[in-house]
């Protein structure tokens, strides 16, 4: 079977933000795209869905799609989330495209496996441990060091990471990430969840892209505000970084050192980084570009988005030029205020009114639930501003952000017919 010279395989999930800035770069540069989403498999028999499978069963979905592929030839796979990274592998190597290996794919999706070849690799990065979900907290509060930091293995963007500074809040923690597992309706049996120490210092996010394992950086976020916890919900990132130009130099080291350690070879990576006087620590480093809308404010030489980046160096195309444009960029995943129905948001024109300010997309839509960290799985929405420098930029987001007044309704309690 002969390669498609213009298509590719793109793995998505209908929920998905990235979906529409790919497909947007695809016909940009007259690639066809075969669309495939992430659909569990009684929906896809409801809905009769040709171009779907189930991400959750990698190893049925890469022969379904190998299969697929044999009359729909395809240049590349690519994954548009974490959820398709390791599929993408597997579809990959069964029709012998350019891809990781199926086990570095795991390991840069999987946080425990990340960890022991971090350990065995001497990768700059905290020392975990992996406990099975069902064991009682209680019985290993006294032997863990504290502060410490409590995880999943696999869910992304800060989603079930806490921290806890005594038993007690152990305990807590512990318990409500295995809730948080249960409700994701994943066998807790099987299920095994993260604890290591916390690591002081301040936060960086390193957008980059390997070819052959050579690690080209496109772009160093600083993350100004403190990521200490109970949770760690993200808000901006703003490039070019203001750090001194060694201590640039030992995160893109530590990064490129982590990434060997996994053993990607090629495609985008996201890293992020906690930066204190021993240097950097890597924290993860995801075989996926940037999440959210965060990428829209990445443009390369003359206009060149992220995205055309990406699948330009799939389709093995001449990479355009990844110069920045001039000045600095930024962006702000609006924080979460509370649990509750949106109602609205107020302020948007007079945030939009702020110098600097480029944009502004609320993405939950009026009257959806919104759930908070550490429970929460999606951002309100995105604040995006650009200015001369990366302080500026900085000041304009949260100067807008000020402006924006955030309305809630409560959840109203289930009510259940009772029979008389």
């Amino acid at each position: 079977m002969s390669a498609h010279p213009r298509r590719i395989m793109l793995l998505t999930t209908p929920t998905s933000y990235r979906t529409a800035a790919f497909l947007t770069a695809a016909a940009r540069l007259g690639i066809e795209v075969l669309l495939i989403e992430d659909t569990p498999e009684p929906l896809r028999q409801m809905w009769e869905l040709r171009y779907a499978v189930d991400f959750s069963a990698p190893e049925c979905a890469a022969e379904e799609l190998a299969r697929l592929a044999q009359t729909h030839p395809v240049r590349a796979v690519v994954p548009v989330d974490d959820s398709g990274t390791l599929l993408a592998a597997l579809v990959s190597e069964q029709l012998g495209l350019p891809s990781n290996d199926p086990g570095a794919a795991l390991a840069a999706r999987d946080k425990w496996i990340m960890r022991q070849r971090f350990a065995a690799a001497g990768v700059p990065a905290p020392k975990a441990q992996a406990f099975p979900a069902l064991v009682n907290p209680a019985e290993i509060a006294a032997y863990v060091s504290y502060p410490c930091v409590i995880k999943p293995t696999r869910l992304s963007g800060s989603r079930g990471v806490i921290r806890a500074n005594n038993q007690n809040e152990f305990t807590d923690a512990f318990e409500r990430v295995r809730a948080i597992l249960e409700s994701d309706g994943m066998n807790l049996q099987q299920a095994s969840i993260l604890v290591e120490p916390f690591v002081p210092g301040f936060e960086v996010a390193l957008e980059g892209l390997l070819t052959n394992g050579k690690l080209e950086v496109l772009a160093l976020f600083d993350k100004p505000d403190p990521l200490d916890g109970p949770y760690f919900e993200e808000t901006i990132y703003v490039t070019p970084s203001r750090l001194s130009p060694e201590t640039q130099t030992g995160i893109v080291s530590a990064t490129w050192q982590a990434a060997q350690a996994l053993g990607l070879q090629t495609g985008p990576i996201h890293a992020e980084l906690r930066v204190n006087d021993q240097g950097p620590w890597v924290i993860e480093v995801a075989g996926r570009s940037i999440g959210g809308l965060c990428s829209r404010i990445l443009e390369f030489g003359t206009g060149t988005t992220l995205e055309e980046l990406i699948l330009a160096h799939a389709v093995g195309d001449p990479i355009p030029s990844r110069d920045h444009q001039r000045g600095a960029v930024g962006v702000m995943m609006i924080p979460i205020p509370g649990r509750g129905i949106l109602k609205g948001v107020d302020g948007i024109a007079e945030a939009q009114r702020v110098p600097g300010i480029t944009g502004i997309e609320i993405t939950v839509k009026r009257n959806h639930r919104i759930i908070p960290l550490p429970e929460g799985a999606s951002y309100l929405g995105f604040i995006f501003a650009q200015g001369d420098s990366p302080d500026n930029v900085e000041t304009a987001l949260r100067r807008a952000h000020a402006q924006l007044r955030i309305r809630l309704a409560p959840e109203l309690p289930l009510i259940t017919a009772r029979r008389v």
